[in-house]
This record gives structure tokens, sequence and C-alpha cells, in this order.
């Protein structure tokens, strides 16, 4: 079931939303947040992703039927929805949103100005999990080439934390059924930004739900997630290796930042040695590891000093925290 709107003139923005099976009450809340915007009716479009919900939502929607796109697609996942999304937008820019999230006024304002006066290819901001009132600045950097952006900052790669020119896409979509999508997408999109601009404001507001995927503790899941962070890794590294220069210096950082991670969750989702030991033998058969000597991070110079050593390994599978008291 689809509503549709008036696309003569090509939007200024394109917001894609995700839903299934969120409280409705959170996804009103959501659209809400993106109409409060100083966009006029032909510059903002709003599509509406139901990938599968048990129950439509659109009964309880009537009000929006003329404010936005509704597509619904038998469930496929969050990657799935989000390549329909791109599919069917028309506007030059791109934000994906969480139906259970929210964008943060006077923050995406802020973002919104940069779009129409600076021409980016890319505004990255900050989010918030606070549902309280936060200070906006309203600095920013920039431009910079999405390469020396990565090369000199961790890159935070959730697909709903900038907004991005549509041209930048040609190709590039969402391998289906990854549980680490956003990680494999966000560093070959940032490679392709000409002009990126980065600004610290609070623009999104990240909901944290006890029901949500993050928080699935079972054997399977969290091997699941072991598994694609290992195929995003591997995916990454080859890419990187096609790569110019200047290019495979920055997603190299960050293929270094994702190893370092991946072996943290190893440690923290199994607590197993023998686990530990496994993947990292299969890390280092691909070139992955030991990790490179860099000065990325302070924290990324301590993990790797203790990973090289076999006492270190030990102290770190004994010492970090349990994942249940991390969430």
């Amino acid at each position: 079931m689809q509503n549709t709107q008036n696309h003569q003139a090509q939007p200024l923005i394109s917001f894609v939303i995700t839903y299934h099976n969120e409280p409705v009450s959170m996804l009103r809340e959501c659209i809400d947040s993106i109409l409060s915007l100083t966009l006029a009716e032909e510059e903002r479009e709003i599509i509406l992703i139901d990938d599968g919900s048990d129950v439509s939502p659109l009964n309880e929607l009537f009000e929006y039927r003329d404010k936005m796109v509704y597509l619904r697609q038998r469930n496929q996942g969050l990657s799935t929805a989000r390549n329909m999304g791109m599919e069917v937008c028309h506007g030059t820019f791109i934000q994906f949103v969480d139906a259970d999230d929210c964008l943060i006024r006077a923050g995406y304002e802020h973002c919104l100005d940069i779009i129409r006066y600076k021409d980016p290819d890319m505004v990255v901001f900050n989010f918030t999990k606070e549902d309280t009132e936060v200070d906006t600045p309203y600095l920013f950097d920039g431009p910079m080439t999405g390469t020396e952006y990565m090369k000199h900052n961790n890159l935070r790669a959730t697909a709903w934390g900038y907004a991005f020119a549509r041209k930048l896409l040609l190709d590039l979509r969402f391998t289906p059924n990854l549980l680490h999508e956003d990680e494999e997408f966000t560093p070959q999109l940032v490679l392709r930004a000409d002009k990126l601009f980065s600004t610290d404001t609070f623009a999104y507001y990240y909901r944290e739900r006890a029901d949500s995927i993050v928080h699935n503790n079972s054997t399977r899941w969290k091997l699941k997630r072991l598994d694609d962070a290992e195929y995003v890794i591997q995916q990454l590294h080859h890419l990187a290796d096609t790569l110019p220069s200047a290019e495979r210096l920055a997603l190299q950082r960050r293929v270094a930042q994702l190893t370092m991670d991946y072996i943290y969750n190893v440690i923290m989702l199994t607590r197993s040695g023998h686990q530990l030991d496994e993947r990292l033998d299969r890390l280092q058969a691909r070139g992955l590891y030991p990790l490179p000597e860099r000065d990325y991070t302070a924290k990324y110079k301590y993990f790797r000093k203790m990973m090289n050593t076999a006492i270190g390994k030990k102290l770190l599978l004994r010492t970090l925290p349990l994942l249940n008291k991390e969430k």
C-alpha cells in the first residue's frame, strides 16, 4: 500500500525512515520531528519503509497520509529496507532515521544551514542518548575531503549520523542480512565525498531500548555479530588494497580500528581463549593481525600493546568488564 506525493520539484532532502514493530507513538514522534523543521513541503520528502512489521502502522498515521510515501515489504532486514528507500527517493540529500529515534530541531537546523549555504557532499553531526535539552554548538569544520576526515578522525559509522548527497551513491548499497551494515557502507561513502563538513552539534536523538537487537544475548546472535564483523573487516581490507595512496591510508586506519573493536568484542562476547586464538589466527592469515603500529588513539596504542604479548591477552580476557556490566 502506498501514499504518493507530487515530485515535480526535486526535494532538498529525503528522510528515509525504517520501521519494524517499533511503538507507533515513537514513529509519530519521529515523523513530527521531521515536520517541525523549517523545510517547505516541496523541500522535503519523507519515505517510510515498513520492513514487514506484524501490523502495518498506516491506520494510525492517517493525518500524515499526504506528507509521506509509505512502502511495505516482507521482512528482509534493515539493509534491504534502506536500499529500497534509496531506490525510490528523489532528494538531493538523503537522511536515514530509525523509526524509534528523532531529529533534534535546533541541531538539525544547523546542519540544514550547512546544506543550503555550503554546497556539501556530506554533513557529519553528533547525537545524544539523553532525552533532555542539550546545548547546540553552531560551529563546524570544513570543507575537507572524506579522505582527510577519515585520516584524522575516528569515524562514527552509524548511517543516521550524517546527511549525504544522493549523487555519491552510484552503485553503493547496504549488504543484506549483515549486522554491521553501517560499518561496511559508511567508510566507502565518506571516501567519495569531496566536500565534507563536520559539526559537534547534537542533531539526532538515539533512543536506547531494552528490546533492541543490540541487547540480544543469545549465543547464535553473538557468533553472527562476530562473523559479520569479520566479514566487513575483510571486505574493507581488500578494498583498501585497490585504492590510491591517500584513500588507502585513510581506510587502513578504519580497518585497524574495526579490527581492534572486533578483537575486543571476541573477548567480551565469548570470554573464551580458544575462540580468541582461533579468530586471531584467521586475522593473521589475512595480514590483519598483529594490529599495525600507528599512533591513532591512546586506547588503540594500549590495546595493541596488550594484544602483542601472551600475558597481555590473558589479562584482557580476565579483566575486561563482563558484557552485561558494560551495557
